[in-house]
């Protein structure tokens, strides 16, 4: 492995807002907002992103399952929620919650807030719920959008509700999401060139001590988004 410079430590959110965390029920009027929303995104997608699709084949169409992305920009979940073939259940940050945008568009379409950082009961629980259910779960294991636009140390949320829940990992892998590319090009009233790579499920299994299955099992995710990557995306995740 290269020697990677250290990532600044990851967030901690200030919040503490439990009453909004929960699993979206899928009333009706929300089903119907989801339809809209990815149809916006696809939208979105043919107007401002030039998109290469790899792998799609490997997406499952039936759930559960945990879907890891890499986390470069804000095109990410536009691109993801674009591409793949079923709906997804997501999770943000407690504090966009009261973002002016955000906010609304995220409760609209329900999504399972989480406090970065500390321990979130409700959000584990809301999580395995939704799995249980059936539900695609996507997440960035990352825990943030990565600062350097590699791939920095991966947490172990994805693990821990891989072993728990028995669901298969999709990893998903994306290249050119980048704030700076993506609006670079807009304001050159261009397209953003940008891939998306879908990876084969597998599974975790716990297999004697907890901590270490957690450990290995986080790396494993790791590992598998930097196969999907070209090599200037891996970050700490680079092999010699």
């Amino acid at each position: 492995m290269h020697t990677q410079p250290s990532s600044p430590p990851k967030p901690i959110s200030d919040w503490w807002r439990p009453e909004l965390v929960s699993l979206p029920k899928l009333t009706l009027p929300r089903r119907i907002f989801r339809v809209f929303a990815r149809r916006m995104t696809k939208l979105l997608t043919f107007v401002f992103l030039k998109t290469a699709i790899r792998g799609m084949e490997n997406f499952p169409t039936r759930g559960p399952a945990l879907v890891v992305i890499n986390h470069l920009g804000d095109a990410d979940v536009v691109l993801l929620a674009a591409s793949v073939p079923v709906m997804l259940d997501g999770m943000g940050k407690i504090e966009l919650s009261e973002h002016w945008l955000v906010g609304p568009l995220f409760r609209a379409y329900g999504i399972i807030w989480v406090h970065r950082g500390k321990p979130d009961r409700k959000a584990v629980r809301a999580v395995l719920e939704g799995l249980s259910q059936g539900r695609f779960l996507a997440l960035a294991p990352e825990g943030r959008q990565s600062l350097t636009g590699e791939l920095e140390e991966g947490t172990e949320g994805a693990a821990f509700f891989a072993l728990k829940s028995g669901a298969p990992i999709v990893p998903v892998a994306m290249t050119g999401t980048e704030n700076s590319n993506v609006y670079g090009h807009m304001r050159r009233l261009k397209r953003a060139p940008v891939t998306l790579t879908v990876g084969k499920p597998f599974y975790l299994k716990e297999e004697g001590n907890h901590r270490k299955a957690l450990h290995e099992g986080t790396k494993r995710i790791m590992e598998s988004l930097a196969d999907l990557l070209p090599e200037a995306y891996r970050g700490k995740y680079r092999e010699e």
